[in-house]
């Protein structure tokens, strides 16, 4: 079997990890943007090379694929199907992986099965490691409910949305709100009581308040995620912020979190496991990038 991924970042990476020794005779092959840039060419293809993965000249290289997972940053999703669209036709099954909003997605699937290639949309529901294949999925789209024992198979840890495309990313672009909204309000706020002076106060009100979140370790992972992951993390809330507008509701509170994942990301800051430490600096690159 021939499996391929269009977009060979983190996300795709880990899949290939975890679901590569379940075919004792797949092929995989994997074309990404950063291949055609002299200045990530030799990174990206030594990950590629390194797993067993065939680099492709040309999105068109992967067109021969049972299976292509699209796995690129969100606002390159819709680009990326009409990059392999007109390679594609029937057999092959375009996998839809990326963080975008359910309108992307429909636009998408209307694209691919154009083609004569059958869509699914496949959401991812939590961080891919260190599960990778085995993370939480939703599938949605007319193979979603055929496949699901296949998947089910192979490991994946998925069930069906829906049979709309756009139906398992709706669940992944709202639950975002909330998820990647908090984050930012813990940032900002664990930021302002430190610019105020009233740090330590602060923590220990909301540990008092909020003590399920287990605040000996939250705060620092909010810090790691958003200042690792900020920016592929902003494009995401851009998507559900275009969710949002498209239900007649607030977008504007998911395109403030992504400016907030934004900024977190542009610090440079690397976590040291010291919390206030860490806000510290993120604080004072912050304020020097105003």
């Amino acid at each position: 079997m021939k499996i391929a991924f269009l977009g060979f970042g983190e996300a795709a990476r880990a899949f290939h990890d975890s679901l590569a020794p379940k075919f004792d005779d797949g092929e995989f092959q994997a074309y990404d943007l950063l291949l055609d840039r002299a200045e990530n060419a030799g990174e990206m293809q030594a990950a590629m090379t390194s797993r067993g993965v065939k680099p492709a000249g040309s999105p068109a290289g992967l067109a021969d694929a049972e299976w292509i997972f699209s796995a690129v940053t969100a606002d390159q999703s819709l680009a990326a199907a009409q990059s392999i669209a007109p390679h594609l036709g029937q057999g092959a099954l375009f996998i839809d992986i990326n963080s975008v909003s359910p309108d992307r997605k429909r636009e998408t699937a209307a694209l691919i099965n154009g083609t004569g290639a059958d869509y699914l949309d496949m959401a991812v529901m939590a961080p891919v490691h260190p599960k990778g294949h085995a993370t939480p999925v939703l599938l949605a789209g007319k193979l979603a409910a055929p496949l699901l024992e296949r998947f089910q198979g192979l490991g994946f840890n998925a069930d069906v949305a829906g049979e709309a495309p756009g139906s398992a990313t709706a669940i992944k672009m709202v639950r975002s709100v909330f998820v990647k909204g908090l984050e930012a309000i813990t940032i900002e706020a664990l930021l302002a009581a430190e610019a105020s002076g009233c740090f330590e106060e602060i923590v220990s009100s909301l540990s008092q308040s909020f003590p399920g979140l287990d605040w000996s370790k939250f705060p620092d992972y909010q810090f790691e995620r958003t200042t690792r992951h900020g920016r592929r993390r902003a494009a995401e809330m851009r998507e559900s912020g275009a969710t949002l507008d498209a239900l007649g509701l607030n977008g504007g509170i998911a395109r403030e979190t992504a400016a907030i994942q934004d900024a977190m990301a542009a610090s440079g800051v690397k976590p040291s496991g010291d919390l206030r430490d860490t806000v510290a600096r993120v604080l004072a690159a912050r304020r020097t990038a105003k």
